[in-house]
């Protein structure tokens, strides 16, 4: 039994649950007096006051300024107390672990309660009161008898170093195993913030404030420094560039100079040769003068000589066209003749076409009749065959009887064309419904798979080897379970594990043994798989018929929501009770307090939450528990299994019709082929019926064309009397043609003679014109070479005079200059200093030219962006001298900043590393606790390494969540709190529960370092939960030990008598 305090009280209790009493019993000291008090650090719990708060009705504690040993079974209401200080606090329920929503908290079955902290404070106490309503998951606060607001309590709390949300200071049972799984930098951070001074924390983030900020400076300086030499390297590869553009611009100014000279040198160029032009041309008028008068009076001889010549040129000319004329008319008359020829050989031709008519029309004849004697042969043999008219009788009636019955098809036909269609439209819909199904199963497999893609693999094993099992085996329960409402399927998945979702279902163990040795061993797939219970549960009926259950808002059992094949039916109503989980809605949640005291229901279901209801087997008291209903991730996508096989029925309907329709297609198509060869028989035995009829009727057109041939013959000597009249008519029309002929030639040949006549008359005449015009031929001739020179001079002078105004506009022009202007003195003293020819400045301009073509790929533009970039390169180096100034300052503060934090917190550390080792040798283990990081100037790495080793034959290794076992996790994390109480940073701590996982051994040792260590008077206070404790244990009189007892039995607090208490246990202690 525990020793206790000397000084001893009562804490004020009244509390209970809903079905039982519960009191909270203190073996402590009574309420203290104002020395004792002095003893609580600032922020400490003086007193903590619980109403209608999850299992309390009301309940008052005070706990001690030391250590506070909470102990009692489980389910008596100790975790309902760090819950208390948690919540009244202002912490999050995201701390604890549990409901998400504060009215969670409120005793089941009481609109609201409260909590009351009152906060140790040098200069008045600090009271904080939380009502929390189940309504509307509100609470009304008050500080200090003041109604306040949330952010108020905060700021008040965080005021006297209170953090429930530091797992170094407050460390509820759910988050215990969290503990190990912080990093080292969450550590660090959370005993910075339990245990070191209030700048500690503040200055390291400001450092990594700082360093971020330098890392953000280093990389725009690092930036602006490449830019900036990326800029110059840019500049120093285009001043080269830029020096080759002026002196390009150099040649191309000289060249321009010499564009503008060279209009004016070939201006003065052209003036001097114009005026040696003018000079040339009046030479040679004199010249030409003085010639003409001494060839005068030959030239007057010979011009009387041509005009003697003139009117015998006259007669030549008109003789020539009447010679033309009668020439002409010849020839007309030639071609009458030769027309004439041409009638006469077509009168000819006409007469042997004729005859020739007449030897074929001969040869017909004798054709026609020699067929006659065929056909009349071939006649006398068709008369020998037999009659064809009965055989031709049975075709036509066998031909009746098919256009019957392909008539009474053809009737159908349309109808059937209109069935058929209507059932390939029906089919296409039927296809896309099936489809639409076959897609909701093919997501319920993306989503299996994105969730546990082992699984999947082992769906598609088994859908390629399914014929390798016996009996029945269904795919995970997941795609084999269609809610029939996707409402319901929240319901139905937070029922069923997902373990059980996933997992296959088999109707033979054998088969579930052979597909695990596949999958499972050889594949090495982690997957579920489920035999199926061997008598059938899935038509087990409810404990109660569902009408009984209406008056309380069910409206359905579990089983009724959702369609299963039946080996999955039957194991869910055998493992999960489906058959017997009734769905309420808001009625049932209304009326819960009546429901859960129906015997029958163990589990049932509200519109949003989930009840379990055990009953004790000792006071038959019933205990219940909720939990919120999820929202569905994997059911809601529903296929109605009965539609889906209606829709496959209707499927298989649907193509047996179309194989009718085309069964009587194919019917039709036999009908219609028996119909064309009886036709054909038919057409034959026709041609053998009617061919003696064919024959005689040949044989009858034959002779009438006999005798039309032979009355049509052609009188040959009739056609040529007719021949030789037409012959003489044509050669009449031949001999007066020929007498105008003849009159024509002769009048041609006297036209000819005469105009010989006159010619001989010209010759005389032309004799003496040129015997006159050699004697002046050599005078001529000069003559004749001066007019063309003068003719020549005159038109070069006026070209030239034209060309010398065009060049002096031109000049003008390019030196734009006005047209009275004359040339500028810069220009002419420029022009001075450039060459006076058109060769020279040609050379030169082709000399400047080719040197400025040398310069290619250059453009002002380079000029202008080496400027630009020349600006720019000077602005970014003032910028980066300013960033790195601005850098360099930071890096002081950092090192600075750095100075303040890192040298406490060393010392910190080493301080946490000392208690922490001497903890750990003290139970012949070992621990160090050091500051961990890779890199000194990376401040967001920084961190506290746990190292522990509970092994002499192992080494030490850093505490994680999965290197040590559970016990040797809660070991180190006691320890280390512990390391961290006596620095005395924090007004309290709080660890629930955290000795469960340690074996008896460490769990002694712990203990009694927990208890040496929070009873000194220098540390502050702890609250140390647990549901048992080991036998003679050592207790400290500093600390309070809170018995937590929970039942039906218990006395009501004013009854309780703690010094008979004692007694008894003294005297049972003594007869044992």
């Amino acid at each position: 039994m525990a020793t206790f305090g000397k000084k001893r009280r009562q804490s004020h209790v009244k509390s209970g649950s809903q079905s039982t009493n519960s009191i909270a019993d203190t073996f402590s000291r009574a309420p203290m007096d104002v020395g004792e008090e002095g003893r609580f650090v600032e922020g400490s719990i003086l007193r903590l006051t619980m109403k209608n708060f999850l299992t309390y009705d009301y309940s008052v504690m005070f706990p001690g300024p030391n250590l506070n040993m909470i102990v009692g079974a489980n389910g008596t209401g100790k975790s309902s107390i760090v819950c208390a200080i948690c919540l009244g606090l202002a912490g999050k329920t995201a701390i604890l672990g549990r409901g998400d929503k504060v009215g969670l908290y409120v005793k089941r079955g009481c609109n609201k309660g409260f909590i009351e902290i009152v906060l140790y404070k040098t200069g008045g106490n600090v009271v904080i009161h939380r009502e929390i309503h189940v309504e509307n998951n509100q609470s009304l606060w008050m500080l200090n008898e003041r109604h306040c607001n949330q952010k108020s309590v905060e700021e008040e709390v965080k005021a006297l170093r209170i953090q429930v949300s530091n797992l170094c200071q407050f460390l509820p049972q759910e988050k215990v195993g969290e503990f190990a799984k912080m990093s080292k930098i969450e550590l660090l951070e959370a005993t910075e913030k339990s245990v070191g001074p209030p700048e500690m924390y503040e200055y390291h983030c400001e450092l990594k404030n700082f360093r971020n900020r330098e890392r953000e400076l280093e990389n725009v300086v690092k930036e602006k420094a490449s830019f900036l030499e990326k800029a110059k390297q840019r500049n120093d590869r285009n001043k080269h560039d830029v020096n080759r553009y002026y002196e390009k611009k150099r040649h191309l100014d000289v060249i321009e100079l010499l564009d503008k000279k060279k209009p004016w040198v070939e201006y003065e160029t052209t003036r001097k040769e114009c005026e040696g032009a003018k000079k040339e041309r009046d030479d040679a008028k004199r010249q030409l003068s003085a010639l003409k008068q001494a060839q005068a009076p030959m030239l007057r001889k010979i011009q009387l000589i041509e005009n003697q010549l003139k009117p015998n040129e006259a007669q030549i000319k008109a003789k020539t066209v009447a010679i033309k004329e009668a020439s002409l008319k010849c020839k007309q008359k030639q071609e009458q003749l030769d027309r004439k020829h041409k009638e006469i050989e077509d009168i000819k031709q006409t007469q042997r076409l004729k005859q020739i008519e007449e030897e074929d029309h001969q040869k017909r004849i004798s054709n026609t009749r020699r067929t006659i004697e065929d056909l009349k042969a071939e006649l006398a043999k068709v008369a020998d065959q037999p009659d064809v008219t009965p055989r031709i009788n049975a075709v036509n009636l066998e031909l009746r009887n098919i256009r019957e019955e392909r008539a009474k098809i053809d009737g159908e036909k349309g109808d059937l064309r209109r069935e058929k269609d209507k059932l390939h439209a029906e089919t296409a819909m039927l296809l896309r419904k099936l489809s639409d199904m076959n897609n909701m199963m093919n997501a319920k497999e993306e989503k299996l798979r994105g969730r546990h893609r082992d699984t999947h693999t082992a769906l598609q094993w088994l859908r390629q080897n399914r014929q390798l099992f016996g009996g029945n085996v269904h795919e995970p329960m997941m795609l084999v379970i269609n809610v029939r409402d996707h409402r319901f399927a929240k319901f139905v998945e937070n029922h069923i594990s997902f373990h059980d979702l996933r997992a296959f279902v088999f109707q033979k163990k054998d088969d579930m043994e052979r597909f695990m040795t596949e999958v499972r061993d050889k594949m090495n797939l982690k997957v579920n798989s489920i035999s199926a219970p061997e008598d059938s549960c899935s038509r087990r009926p409810p404990s109660r018929n569902i009408e009984s259950l209406r008056r309380f808002g069910f409206f359905t059992y579990l089983r009724e929501m959702f369609d299963a094949p039946d080996e999955v039916m039957s194991y869910l109503c055998h493992q999960y009770k489906v058959h017997d989980v009734p769905v309420g809605n808001e009625q049932t949640k209304a009326m819960i307090k009546t429901v859960i005291e129906e015997p029958y229901l163990r589990v049932l279901y509200t519109t949003d939450e989930r009840y379990t209801l055990k009953r004790s087997y000792y006071s038959n008291k019933i205990s219940t528990s909720n939990s919120a209903v999820h929202p569905s991730q994997y059911l809601t996508i529903t296929v109605d299994a009965e539609e889906k096989r209606l829709l496959e029925q209707q499927m298989k309907g649907c193509e047996l019709k179309l194989r009718e329709i085309k069964a009587l297609q194919a019917e039709y198509a036999t009908l219609d082929r028996r119909d064309n060869e009886l036709l054909a028989e038919k057409k034959h035995l026709c041609e053998v019926k009617g061919k003696k009829r064919q024959l005689e009727q040949k044989i009858s057109t034959k002779q009438d064309s006999l005798r039309q041939m032979e009355q049509s013959v052609i009188n040959l000597q009739t056609i040529e009397e007719e021949t030789k009249a037409k012959i003489a008519v044509v050669n009449a029309e031949k001999v007066s043609i020929i007498t105008v002929f003849l009159a024509q030639i002769k009048l041609r040949s006297k036209l000819t003679m005469e105009k010989v006549y006159l010619a001989l008359d010209s010759v005389g005449l032309m004799g003496e014109k040129n015997k006159l015009e050699n004697d002046c031929r050599d005078g001529a001739s000069e003559l004749k070479t001066t007019e063309q020179k003068y003719s020549r001079l005159e038109e070069r002078k006026v070209q030239l005079t034209e060309q010398c105004k065009g060049l002096l506009k031109r000049a003008r022009s390019i030196c734009k200059m006005r047209p009275d202007e004359s040339l500028p003195e810069d220009l002419r003293n420029a022009f001075s200093k450039l060459p006076d020819t058109l060769d020279e400045i040609d050379a030169m301009l082709n000399e400047e030219r080719s040197r400025s073509e040398c310069f290619t790929g250059l453009s002002e533009n380079v000029v202008d962006e080496y400027n630009k970039r020349e600006q720019e390169i000077k602005h970014l180096e003032e910028e980066l001298e300013d960033e790195s100034s601005a850098l360099n300052t930071y890096r002081q503060n950092i090192s600075e900043a750095k100075e303040r934090w890192l040298n406490p917190l060393k010392q910190l550390v080493e301080q946490i590393n000392d208690k922490f080792s001497d903890f750990f040798r003290s139970m012949q283990c070992a621990g160090e606790v050091d500051l961990h990081s890779e890199n000194e100037e990376e401040y967001d790495k920084y961190g506290i390494r746990i190292r522990v080793k509970f092994h002499s034959s192992t080494q030490l290794n850093e505490l994680t969540a999965h290197h040590q076992s559970g016990g040797e996790r809660s070991v180190s994390t006691m320890l280390y709190l512990m390391a961290l109480q006596e620095l005395n940073r924090c007004p309290f701590r709080v660890v629930d529960e955290i000795n469960q996982g340690m074996d008896p051994v460490n769990e002694r040792r712990v203990f009694d370092i927990v208890v040496r260590t929070a009873c000194k008077e220098t540390t502050s206070q702890y609250f140390f939960i647990t549901p048992k404790l080991l036998q003679n244990l050592q207790y400290a009189e500093e600390m309070t030990v809170l018995c937590i007892h929970n039942g039906s039995q218990m006395l009501p607090p004013n009854q309780w008598d703690e010094r008979e208490f004692i007694k008894r246990c003294i005297q049972r202690k003594a007869m044992a």
